[in-house]
């Protein structure tokens, strides 16, 4: 007899075409009813709050006396929450921002009862292949989902073990029709068998056992009151099926015992339901936006605070949380893809200026915290700069001193002189330093240089030079060049503005890098969509306006020109150009490394349109490398269901434009190129080899969603509501880098590279006045600091921060490399214990530590955590 489990449940998008504050006045009214039957109907055994705590956060703002009421229904398992904070996107969000989305979860859902264990994500928009691996850091060994799985990824199955390349596992319990199959369930017995006909030929096709699920909720849907009697009529419809109230944890624990088939990968196919592949370029300034202060966050405020820590300072857990969880209620699968109203992306806007703005502001606190509690008996003025990976690091950087005074120089803390370039000088009034000066009447202006600096910093820590007033004239070596020339490049630029490049080391050259490609866009907020037989338009015959300069450490390359475009899907019809994109890029190549690095502002004036940058490499390729979280994944140039998904009647067309993290590489045996990102996410390989990067900078279209679309037919995604802000009229900068290295890109390690790129090296310049007064700390800090050192540079580090609940730091990272790895490192001071732990900083095992030193093994694509005591 076949099982029916009806699981009662509410998905909840906080956002969407509606408001935050929209869909909390109706959390608040569907809290109380949900509560009150639980309360008072001992037959109804249980409710599923979709998975995330954000949801009883936004409810408990309002109605901060029902927590007692939440804790003894969580605690009596019959009100149902966790593991999430929100439900995460799992395509273009970080890896430690899934973990954080877990830990804060769990450890807001362990305040009312137990977790659910389940790796509950209904609607996101793709599986990463990496999920297992974080579900398992977790101890959580169950995944449920709905979007990406067809046949051609192993089985035809509900039911089955998805794996990652570590060897975690979790079962799964797929939804095939989704989350939604059981909402507003009819009374009258021909609308409710006509319905549910349908859905047990899907569920019976698809199951391993006697067991089907039946979820009872939908998004923003209040609880059923009349499930019993529809629940009478369905076992009087289907007698030959049992038909109960259920939750999740029974399914899953009624399959787990079957043999199950195991498979591993990505799920991105979009054939029984649409994953929206082009999404990850929708709203490019708000997805720029969020991969800045994600690599903010970890690579830059969590080390130095956890240097701060270690010489003595508080580790400000608290206002950590609330940036984490600030970014993370963007982080749901139509909050991050953009699929929202334009009041929504208002919002969500605001939250990622107020997450970088408290990001900025503490890192700017914990380095004046360790800066102005140095012991020296000097006078002068100090620039300390702080290297926040664990290698010694030599490299140029470019930083703002401040002076009273007309001119100075440098000296390290022995009194040797450092040779350093002005590039830049300007006059700052002082109260824009501190008001208090002219506050008693000076009014002598500062001076604020710009300059460039080249030194060894010490590894995971900082060295200090002091600025020292003098007299002298503050010179550089800039020259107007016709190309730029260093150590690994020849750089010229064409007048179209396209750059022509020579790598010395491979011997490879490049031309036409750069050359934007231009096209219209008849979709929406969800999907590109192109017109019929359109002519693209590329920017081989813009007149740019170029200047060339290099000093002593690197080459400056500006390049601006107007590229004329059609003002909208009507001009572009009639082959009208009649607006433009201005378009203006600042490109720096250091002297001493393989990096183009490139700035590109834009001033969109059209709409209706998608705008692509080409990097051409010169290698006819097959698949592509790109990161996900912690790893790398390889990806088919061309997927073969191209030939087949209108035939197969796929809900969308699979073309193969895929997101990526940090980078995206091509290579061969013998050379690679790759693109480093710290905005844009999306690519696609294209060609007719297959042989160029294509980064999309961004789209511009004017509806949440449309129907009838040429790569996906039929009904809307979303609804079609107007979105003129979607149209990125206006100005986007962005910021990407390219990268040559010989042999492949997991052989060079080009995650290890792109971590470099996304952590540059920060200065803090002390002078004797500040707007924010601090009283004296009693902590004292010395002039230079190492917290800990890499002894063998292969693995990537994630992260480095306090643990949230030890005296102790917690250091993570993960092999991006396709073999396994050893990687050793060196602490400071004294280690009294380090010890493997899980992602939730539970300990899985010792270490052994010798002379302050620890190794740890990786296997591919596996993260691993170490907590240092």
């Amino acid at each position: 007899m076949k099982q029916v489990h009806i699981v009662p449940h509410m998905h909840w998008d906080r956002e969407w075409y509606f408001s935050t504050e929209e869909s909390r006045i109706l959390l608040v009214n569907n809290m109380e009813e949900i509560m009150e039957r639980l309360e008072n109907d001992p037959d109804y055994p249980y409710y599923v709050l979709d998975g995330q705590t954000s949801i009883l956060e936004d409810y408990f703002a309002v109605k901060p006396e029902n927590k007692e009421r939440v804790k003894k229904l969580v605690q009596e398992g019959k009100l149902i929450v966790g593991p999430w904070y929100t439900q995460t996107d799992e395509m273009v969000v970080g890896g430690e921002s899934i973990v954080r989305n877990l830990l804060y979860g769990l450890k807001d859902t362990k305040e009312f009862g137990d977790p659910m264990m389940i790796g509950y994500l209904p609607d996101s928009f793709g599986q990463s292949a990496q999920m297992p691996q974080i579900l398992n850091g977790f101890g959580i060994e169950r995944s449920m989902f709905w979007r990406g799985t067809s046949e051609r990824h192993g089985t035809d199955r509900t039911e089955f073990y998805w794996k990652s390349n570590d060897g975690s596992k979790v079962l799964v319990q797929l939804l095939p029709l989704g989350y939604a199959i059981g909402k507003y369930l009819p009374e009258e017995e021909d609308a409710l068998k006509e319905r549910m006909d349908k859905y047990f030929g899907v569920l019976d096709k698809g199951a391993t056992s006697e067991h089907l699920l039946v979820p009872n909720g939908h998004d923003q849907m209040p609880i059923q009151q009349n499930i019993y009697p529809v629940m009478e009529k369905l076992k009087k419809l289907y007698p030959d099926r049992d038909f109960f109230l259920s939750k999740f944890e029974n399914v899953f624990d009624a399959i787990e015992s079957e043999d199950l088939p195991e498979i591993e990968g990505e799920f991105l196919d979009g054939k029984y339901m649409r994953v929206h592949r082009s999404i990850f370029s929708t709203r490019a300034d708000i997805k720029a936006a969020n991969t800045r202060v994600e690599n903010k966050i970890t690579n830059i405020l969590e080390p130095l605070a956890s240097i701060a820590y270690k010489l003595g300072f508080e580790y400000h857990h608290g206002l950590l949380e609330l940036i984490w969880k600030e970014i993370m209620k963007n982080h749901a699968h139509d909050s991050i893809g953009c699929c929202c109203s334009d009041k929504v992306h208002q919002e969500i806007a605001n939250r990622l200026f107020l997450a970088e703005e408290k990001t900025d502001q503490l890192i700017e606190f914990y380095k004046r915290q360790i800066v102005d509690a140095m012991e020296t008996d000097r006078e002068d003025d100090r620039l300390t700069v702080f290297n926040l990976l664990p290698y010694e690091r030599e490299e140029v950087m470019t930083t703002d001193v401040i002076t009273k005074n007309g001119a100075f120089r440098l000296v390290d803390e022995h009194g040797k002189e450092q040779a350093f370039e002005m590039i830049h000088s300007e006059e700052i009034d002082p109260g824009l330093i501190d008001r208090q000066i002219v506050h008693y009447g000076n009014y002598e202006t500062f001076m604020k240089y710009t300059i460039q600096w080249k030194g060894n910093v010490p590894a995971m820590g900082y060295r200090t030079l002091f600025v020292v007033n003098e007299e002298r004239e503050m010179i550089n070596s800039i020259e107007q060049k016709d190309v730029v020339d260093t150590e690994y490049f020849t750089i010229s630029v064409n007048p179209n503005g396209t750059l022509k490049v020579l790598d010395k080391r491979t011997d490879q050259h490049f031309d036409q890098v750069l050359l934007l490609e231009n096209g219209g866009d008849d979709g929406d907020e969800y999907d590109y969509s192109p017109l019929p037989d359109e002519e693209l338009i590329y920017s081989d015959s813009v007149d740019a306006h170029i200047g060339i300069a290099q000093n002593a450490y690197e080459g400056t390359i500006t390049i601006d020109y107007s590229f004329d475009v059609p003002q909208d899907l009507e001009s572009r019809k009639r082959g009208a150009l009649d607006s433009k994109v201005d378009v203006s890029f600042r490109i720096m190549v250091s002297n001493d490394k393989p990096r183009i690095d490139v700035s590109c502002e834009m001033d969109n004036q059209a709409k209706d349109h998608r705008l692509r940058a080409f990097i051409p490499t010169g290698l006819q390729s097959s698949f592509s490398v790109s990161d996900n979280q912690f790893g790398s994944i390889k990806r088919l140039v061309y997927d073969e269901a191209m030939d087949v998904w209108e035939e197969e009647s796929w809900s969308e067309r699979p073309d193969p434009i895929y997101p990526m993290l940090n980078y995206v590489g091509l290579s061969n045996d013998d050379y690679g190129v790759s693109v480093l990102t710290n905005s844009v996410r999306e690519y696609e390989i294209v060609g007719e080899d297959y042989d160029t990067i294509a980064i999309t900078l961004f789209r511009s279209v004017g509806y949440i969603g449309k129907a009838e679309m040429i790569r996906r037919p039929g009904r809307p995604s979303g609804i079609k509501m107007p979105t003129p802000d979607s149209q990125m009229l206006g100005k986007l900068n962005l910021e990407f880098a390219i990268l040559t290295h010989k042999g492949t890109t997991l052989e060079a390690n080009v995650g290890r590279a792109a971590k470099e790129y996304l952590t540059p090296l920060h200065a803090y310049n002390k002078i004797p006045y500040n707007a924010m007064k601090l009283n004296a700390s009693k902590v004292r800090t010395p002039l230079s600091y190492t917290l800990l050192q890499e002894e063998e540079p292969k693995a990537v580090l994630s992260t480095l921060k306090k643990a949230e609940n030890k005296d102790a730091l917690v250091m993570r990272m993960f092999n991006a490399k396709e073999e396994d790895i050893a990687t050793g490192y060196k602490v400071t001071e004294e280690v009294n214990q380090a010890a493997l732990v899980n992602l939730n900083e539970e300990v899985i095992d010792s270490l052994g530590v010798k002379n302050n030193r620890f190794k740890v093994e990786l296997k591919s694509n596996q993260v691993r955590t170490v907590r240092i005591k």
